[in-house]
């Protein structure tokens, strides 16, 4: 291939060429076939090459691509609204579409912000956040982040926003379990509200299940009801970053629903359109939207492609797609059989020292030492080495990041696309006990060239 001038995550690596995808698989332009574990980035959640998908796209442009939203509404747009309002539970009901994950979680916090400021009230501008937590790579939503690696080149350009631990229970920082913790890491949130004062806090974001920075981190049963109470007693919204986790990839529309909690303000991606298309969305309830309504009645972002047709008529017929197949129902189902099978692993590898998440969206955490959790040297390159091996197996799967301090931990998220059968998924994990065992293999290889 003659040089390449396209900048890629790594600048001296050699990427395979895409050809084509088709249902959970994709194929190389050698004609090498890699089942898609990681849809992506938890994004391709209805497969490659949807027929109906591809149709809805075709049938949209024919009519028109693009309209700026100053000027026109569409169709699209206005369809995929109401259909948005109709899935969310409480009155979660206006949409504000842009085009990728950090926008939405953006977007979603000048929300916040203006809900105080349309009241009256201008000093509620921060919006808190977790550790070990990820919501986005433009620099609102990075100073939301407690990512510490994707925090590091930026950190005096960030707001300091991240301010409590994660429902880490696999590395509580309190050496409690749940429920007898009382929720502990939960109750941060109003020590640290104490110390910052209500009065300058708009919001509290965090991730239903963490993503990218914690390898499919799912909270014990009730730490969302103690965080949606201590937002609600101290009068500060609550967003949740649903980028990842949104229109069914844990089981239900929204991960929320999973513990009965219904946030503010909602931030979708990914999911959203499947990877067919860049779209996302901020979606805000009744209650953030009526100030905005009696007062400027105007949400002050957007972007040159927001509620672009194009991307909105393909969001829509992806939503119709879940629908009609009844895919999000048998989510739970799948990621129940998937996550045992996965755990049974444990036994078989010593450097699997969890196995967490919820739905479709599972992460496996390695150790150096299962018994005392220890993790392996920085140095290492533990997810990288595993990352590298499935891709040569054929195998996709997501790095992540792990650990208490968000830097020394190693983890994947396996999440394939929620189309996935129960051969398919068979063949996942046949591919992911291969790539173990070559991973064992190599490791223990090292461990002998060192001694």
């Amino acid at each position: 291939m003659e040089k390449s001038f396209l900048i890629k995550p790594m600048l001296d690596e050699i990427y395979p060429v895409i050809d084509y995808g088709k249902g959970v698989y994709l194929y190389d332009m050698e004609g090498k076939k890699y089942l898609d574990a990681a849809s992506g980035a938890v994004t391709a959640n209805i497969g490659h090459g949807v027929l109906e998908i591809i149709e809805a796209m075709e049938e949209q442009a024919k009519k028109v691509s693009f309209v700026y939203r100053s000027q026109f509404t569409s169709e699209a747009a206005e369809k995929l609204a109401k259909k948005i309002a109709d899935w969310m539970p409480g009155d979660l009901n206006w949409s504000f579409f842009v085009n990728s994950g950090s926008e939405a979680t953006e977007t979603a916090m000048k929300m916040a912000i203006q809900y105080w400021q349309e009241q009256g009230i201008l000093t509620k501008t921060k919006v808190l956040s977790r550790w070990v937590s990820y919501h986005g790579i433009t620099l609102g939503a990075l100073s939301m982040s407690g990512h510490t690696g994707r925090r590091a080149r930026f950190v005096p350009l960030l707001e300091d926003f991240p301010v409590i631990n994660p429902p880490y229970c696999y590395r509580c920082p309190y050496n409690l379990e749940a429920p007898a913790c009382g929720y502990a890491c939960a109750n941060e949130l109003e020590m640290a509200i104490k110390r910052i004062g209500a009065d300058q806090i708009a919001a509290f974001i965090a991730e239903p299940v963490i993503g990218a920075a914690g390898g499919a981190i799912a909270p014990p049963k009730d730490y969302f009801k103690t965080i949606k109470k201590i937002c609600e007693d101290n009068n500060i919204l609550f967003i949740a970053d649903e980028v990842m986790t949104g229109f069914g990839r844990t089981g239900t529309v929204l991960a929320c629903e999973q513990w009965d909690v219904i946030p503010d303000i909602v931030a979708f991606g990914k999911g959203m359109g499947a990877g067919y298309a860049p779209i996302a969305a901020a979606v805000a309830s009744e209650k953030v939207m009526a100030p905005i309504l009696a007062g400027t009645k105007s949400v002050m972002s957007g972007h040159t492609l927001s509620a672009n047709p194009q991307s909105c008529a393909v969001s829509l017929a992806v939503l119709e797609y879940l629908e009609k197949n009844v895919i999000i129902k048998e989510v739970e189902s799948k990621g129940i059989f998937l996550k045992n099978q996965l755990e049974k692993l444990k036994e078989q590898f010593s450097f699997i020292g969890d196995v967490r998440g919820k739905g479709l969206l599972l992460g496996i955490e390695f150790v150096e030492d299962q018994e005392t959790k220890t993790p392996f040297p920085r140095k290492a390159f533990i997810t990288q080495k595993v990352v590298r091996i499935a891709m040569e197996k054929g195998l996709l799967v997501y790095p992540a990041g792990a650990g208490i301090d968000g830097v020394n931990g190693d983890a994947i998220i396996i999440s394939p696309p929620l189309t996935i059968t129960e051969k398919e998924i068979e063949n996942l994990l046949l591919l992911v006990k291969e790539t173990l065992a070559a991973f064992s293999n190599q490791i223990n290889a090292e461990t002998v060239g060192d001694s």
